[in-house]
């Protein structure tokens, strides 16, 4: 059997595209990594692949906002082919700016008029925020969380991470269609975690197919149990670290 094949999506600024390739191997798929112009220029190259992945970075020096000038190049430019991408069953992760990028292409959050119904705010501290958090997990239909059923950390790295809403109503819409599928939990003391203020502790969403996917946090950070400050107290330092299951569950479901 053919190993399953996964496209990470890399833009001037972008400086993930590694780490998540490497991730992407260690669950056993083969990574590429593609720059979106030449994706643009041969859209045939994504026929390929059955994961896409836009990681984390600084696009484009996030002028303007964080993920917006990638975000307009994949609207004008790849808006169709990322649309027949996920209708032939293909998978798309944002990871950091990749998950602000697909918020503001509409793939995750547009109502039915295709009006973007959330997005992601400066942090409410007014900082860049480099911590690990702790996570809950609700995968319903997302299929990159399926096998997740249980809180874990992650570290998040990001200026920009808070996710907002249009109103209220968006939100409890959002969640009744299942599509809140990873907030930010209490610590072992009770003691939230939210490092941006987040509106309902949203920390990751999926779309209503539950095969595109976005989250603040950094999987591809964390591989490796030894990778977390606190290894050598509580976890077996030969364990796979949580981030890994989550690249694993995408390539078991393409497989």
């Amino acid at each position: 059997m053919l190993s399953p094949r996964a496209l990470v999506l890399r833009a001037p600024g972008t400086n993930c595209d590694h780490e998540t390739a490497h991730a992407f191997e260690r669950a056993g798929a083969i990574a590429r990594r593609v720059h979106v112009r030449a994706l643009a220029q041969k859209p045939s190259l994504a026929d390929d692949f059955q994961i896409l992945c836009i990681p984390g970075g600084f696009s484009y020096g996030d002028d303007i906002a964080s993920g917006r000038i990638f975000a307009l190049e994949l609207k004008t430019r790849l808006a169709d082919l990322l649309a027949r991408f996920r209708d032939r069953g293909g998978l798309v992760l944002g990871i950091c700016n990749g998950f602000q990028v697909l918020l503001q292409t509409g793939m995750l959050a547009a109502d039915a008029s295709g009006a973007q119904r959330a997005s992601l705010a400066p942090n409410t501290s007014g900082r860049f925020t480099d911590r690990w958090v702790h996570l809950a997990p609700k995968p319903g239909t997302c299929v990159l969380l399926q096998g997740l059923d249980k809180p874990f950390d992650l570290p998040v790295a990001h200026g920009e991470g808070r996710f907002v809403v249009r109103t209220d109503a968006d939100l409890a819409a959002l969640g009744a269609a299942g599509q809140l599928v990873l907030r930010y939990a209490p610590d072992a003391s009770g003691h939230s975690t939210n490092p941006n203020g987040s509106a309902g502790d949203v920390a990751g969403i999926c779309d209503s197919t539950g095969r595109v996917f976005g989250l603040m946090p950094h999987p591809e950070r964390f591989l490796d149990a030894v990778s977390h400050p606190s290894w050598n107290a509580r976890l077996d330092p030969e364990a796979a670290g949580a981030g890994l299951a989550i690249f694993t569950s995408a390539v078991k479901a393409v497989s």
